[in-house]
């Protein structure tokens, strides 16, 4: 009988730990960005002067935490044509979009990935090191849809 305590214990005590892993890296560690707030401003880098230059945006969604410089994620559309962002703004060369939370769903990584590697859609540089080693990107499809997400860059890949 005092086996049976002890292994229902150590199930219980698994479970519940486990729960509390899932719930931390699924929910805990993120917080919604405002659209009123700084980090929902999007801005591409310029070509020409080879500074970050704000972008006109609209349908805003973003999320980001604490723990980490690479749990920013958004979603948003806009109206400014691939064509000109192309001419404008500088491409990123190795976009890797981030895995958002199951719970975030107008980000879907893999669906971006996907669309970067086929040329359905164009990766710039947003910003680069916008926190120590990390790269803001921004994927923009044909349609005005656009996703935002943190990435290392080359000093923090060695």
């Amino acid at each position: 009988m005092n086996g049976k305590i002890v292994a229902g214990s150590i199930v219980i005590s698994a479970l519940a730990f486990g729960g509390l892993v899932y719930w931390s890296q699924e929910y805990g560690h993120f917080e919604p960005v405002s659209a009123d707030a700084a980090a929902a401003e999007q801005r591409l880098t310029s070509v020409a002067s080879g500074a970050p230059e704000p972008i006109l945006t609209t349908e805003f969604e973003g999320i980001e935490g604490d723990s980490s410089p690479l749990r920013y994620r958004a979603c948003f559309r806009t109206s400014q044509s691939l064509a000109m962002l192309t001419e404008t703004y500088q491409v990123y060369d190795a976009p890797t979009p981030t895995i958002a939370p199951a719970w975030f769903d107008c980000f879907d990584a893999e669906a971006i990935g996907t669309a970067l590697e086929s040329g359905e859609a164009v990766a710039f540089l947003s910003q680069k090191d916008i926190r120590p080693g990390v790269d803001r990107v921004i994927a923009v499809f044909p349609d005005g849809r656009a996703y935002a997400w943190h990435q290392i860059n080359e000093t923090l890949e060695h």
